[in-house]
Order: structure tokens, then sequence, then C-alpha cells
């Protein structure tokens, strides 16, 4: 979703701002930037961001702020790892600000959303697989690439209205009623297409993708 920035008072505008700014800091601080030395790495993260840029850019909606596309926050965070696919969304999120179709001023609010909020979920999901199920490949592709990526959309989805309804721009009844539901069918096209592309990468590419080890996933299964 894409949040205008006329929807929201000023207070919130600033205080996204002062949460925005220190976390995307900590991430390029914290970044490893000596990955990207591969020029492979990089085509990949600047593919990412391009990608998803033109997929955010394919939207559907009716009402202000109540827009809906598809995330790629599953997939982007586990080929780069979850500091470099918070860059790459937020070179997506840029790009579409720079093309017009949202303003400056509620870049950092849909960054906090569209991008840190969906990656640190993406991220969670990934560590509590790896924790609490067996390491095969079947998990690794189904319940993390496939699952997860449906989970990690629905919950953005749910943060979105929690806002939307907190800010008083729509009430709770109508967004649970009339734009909730549709993460739910929004889910299942993320699913199809994050599973998609990280078995595609895992078995012609697996080096694109951070997140997998053959170690662990292959070797003496």
């Amino acid at each position: 979703m894409n949040l205008p920035a006329s929807l929201f008072g000023t207070a919130w505008h600033w205080v996204s701002l002062a949460l925005a700014v220190p976390l995307l800091y900590q991430t390029c601080r914290r970044a490893p930037w000596a990955r990207l030395g591969d020029g492979a790495q990089l085509n990949l993260l600047l593919g990412f961001a391009v990608g998803l840029a033109l997929m955010w850019s394919m939207r559907a909606g009716v009402d202000p702020g109540l827009n809906l596309h598809l995330l790629g926050a599953m997939a982007a965070t586990l080929c780069l790892g979850p500091r470099l696919a918070l860059l790459a969304m937020a070179l997506a999120l840029s790009a579409i600000t720079l093309n017009g179709a949202l303003d400056w001023q509620a870049w950092p609010l849909n960054f906090l959303l569209m991008a840190f909020a969906p990656v640190v979920v993406a991220h969670g999901l990934r560590c509590w697989v790896e924790r609490h199920l067996p390491a095969h490949f079947f998990v690794f592709i189904f319940v993390t690439g496939f699952a997860g990526a449906a989970l990690t959309i629905m919950l953005q989805g749910v943060l979105a209205c929690l806002v939307l309804a907190l800010a008083g721009i729509y009430g709770a009844g109508f967004l649970i009623s009339d734009y909730l539901p549709y993460f739910l069918l929004l889910g299942f096209s993320e699913a199809w297409l994050s599973g998609a592309l990280i078995t595609l990468m895992v078995v012609y590419r697996p080096e694109w993708v951070a997140a997998f080890d053959d170690r662990r996933y292959l070797l003496n299964k």
C-alpha cells in the first residue's frame, strides 16, 4: 500500500521521520557491504530494487490509502539478507516517489510500513522456522518461501489497517470488513511469487540466496 501524505497529520510525519532516519542509518552502518564487491550480488540488489519498484507501481485500489499490491519482502529477505533487503526496498520506495506515485513527505511512514516492518517479520519467520522445524529443503521452500511470504503480507495488512484506524482515517469496522480480507487473496499471490522465485534461484543460482545453506538443507538428506 502507498499511503498519501495528505491523509496524515503533521505529527504522524514527524514521528515517522524520527523513527525512519535512525533505522536507515543503522541499516547502512551494519549492512554487509563487502558482499556487494561481487558484481553478481550488486546486480541482485539493484535487480530487486527495480523489480520491487515496478511491482509496487502496479496497484489496485478505490479509496485513498487503500491501494493493494504485492510486496516481495520475503523473497528479498531470503536472497539478500535483512539489511540489504531493507536497502533494496528503500531504493524501490524512492523510485516510485521519484516517478510521482508518492509524496516525499510520506516516504518515512511508507518506509516503516512497506519496508522495515515486512522485512522484520520475514526475517523473524525465517529464524523461527530454522529454530523449530527440521532442516530440510522442502521446509525451506514451502514453509519459509511460500507460507512465510503469505503470512508476511497478511501481517503487513493488519499493521497498515491498525495505523489507518489509529490515525482516524477509516473506521476499524470498515477496514476489517472491506479492506483487510483482500490481504488474504494477496497472500496466495505473494506466496506463489516468492516461492517460485526462491525455488528457481535455489535450483539454478543457490549462491544468490543468502539464507540457503547447502550443508544445512541438502547434505546427508
